[in-house]
């Protein structure tokens, strides 16, 4: 039963992948629909990492109230109808509403079920888990495309994501006896109780989690910045043809799905401190390779290098954060940490945007550089806080 969760476990987050790059899909279909600017698309992103900010900061006291299986379950049904909702929208408006309960669902079920497999399960769980989802960020845009090229519309390839979503809430809703409840803790009677829930200001209180928190940002950060930009430096700065640039920014996500699936094993040797460092180490690597001067084809493999390196980091951030900080404040811990990456994946890269429109998109692999160096910094300190 227990390996059974876990294919549960492993389909949700295949689930939780499926409709993150739906939206730019179809999105060039969509703005013409409802006769709004190209650039909208990203107000309905930003309203979604807004809800799922909010829901990631709340999951501690959700998941102690309802339980983890309960959460996810609640969660995949609602981004199920936020789904249906987008797919039934006649409006920019109607979108912008719908984005609210997506945003929520997303947040709960990725704290949930990370800090579930964090607690239960060994770390090259967390790894696989994490390359699930980038089966499930891969398929989704393929889905939405067979459907059109059948002759549907984008509603149509909406509607397909909301039923896969809807079958997977009903396993997940018969699956609840299978999940296990919250860690225990001993009171100053000796009785065993539930845990309280922390607050924020409680939780960074904890010594170590500042730097766990700017840590997780910055990779996120990075992630994003790279899988934004890579494109566009490849193509304005190298002089690579855009079909080349667009295939092999793409091979980035590649990268960090097939890294993950092989960290899963690598795991088996090294720890999470191990693995993270090696990760930092690989993504140095990359971007060294972007800035020495050696042509436009090692440029497009250090992206690739770049995703190599970023695959473990996420996943041993998180399946590290009960052993650091103790199973009884890792879900309120890790929920912050979702927070933490969502901002970091919101606000960095739209500043070096910026820095591209004003200075010069050359800069990218400076930009990842002090990036990845605070990164480093903060992890270490962590380790040596610890420690």
């Amino acid at each position: 039963m227990f390996q059974l969760l876990l294919v549960i476990i492993y389909i949700s987050f295949i689930s939780l992948g499926l409709p993150d790059a739906l939206l730019g899909g179809a999105w060039p279909m969509m703005y013409r629909q409802f006769h709004v600017p190209v650039s909208y698309a990203g107000i309905i992103s930003m309203i979604i990492s807004v809800g799922t900010i909010i829901s990631s900061l709340q999951s501690d006291r959700l998941t102690r109230k309802l339980g983890a299986g309960k959460v996810t379950a609640i969660s995949v049904g609602t981004t199920a109808a936020a789904l249906f909702g987008f797919s039934i929208s006649h409006s920019f408006i109607e979108l912008c509403l719908w984005a609210i309960p997506y945003g929520l669902g997303a947040g709960s079920v990725d704290a949930a079920l990370n800090n579930y497999v964090a607690l239960h399960y060994k770390s090259r769980h967390m790894s696989w888990l994490h390359c699930m989802w980038g089966v499930g960020a891969s398929v989704g845009p393929y889905i939405l495309g067979y459907v059109m090229t059948g002759g549907k519309t984008w509603n149509s390839g909406y509607r397909v994501i909301t039923m896969i979503q809807v079958v997977l809430t009903m396993i997940l809703v018969f699956s609840l006896p299978l999940w296990k409840g919250r860690p225990m803790v001993t009171d100053e009677t000796g009785e065993k109780v539930q845990a309280k829930a922390l607050s924020l200001k409680e939780v960074v209180k904890i010594t170590g989690v500042k730097e766990i928190l700017i840590c997780f940002f910055c990779y996120c950060a990075l992630e994003q910045t790279t899988g934004l930009w890579a494109s566009s430096y490849l193509t304005l700065y190298k002089g690579v043809p855009a079909e080349t640039a667009a295939s092999f920014a793409s091979m980035f996500f590649i990268g960090i799905t097939i890294g993950r699936a092989i960290s899963g094993f690598i795991t088996m040797k090294l720890n999470d401190v191990q693995m993270i460092r090696l990760g930092q180490t690989i993504i140095g690597l990359g971007i060294l390779t972007l800035i020495l001067p050696l042509g436009a084809n090692a440029a497009l493999v250090g992206f690739v290098v770049i995703g190599l390196g970023c695959a473990p980091i996420y996943p041993c951030i998180i399946h590290s954060t009960p052993a650091h900080f103790g199973a009884d404040k890792s879900q309120a811990i890790i929920g912050i940490q979702m927070a933490s990456a969502y901002m970091g994946s919101c606000l960095m890269p739209p500043v070096f945007g910026l820095i591209a429109n004003h200075i010069a998109v050359a800069l990218l692999p400076v930009y990842l550089l002090v990036i990845l160096i605070l990164m480093i910094v903060m992890h270490e300190l962590l380790i040596k806080r610890l420690g």
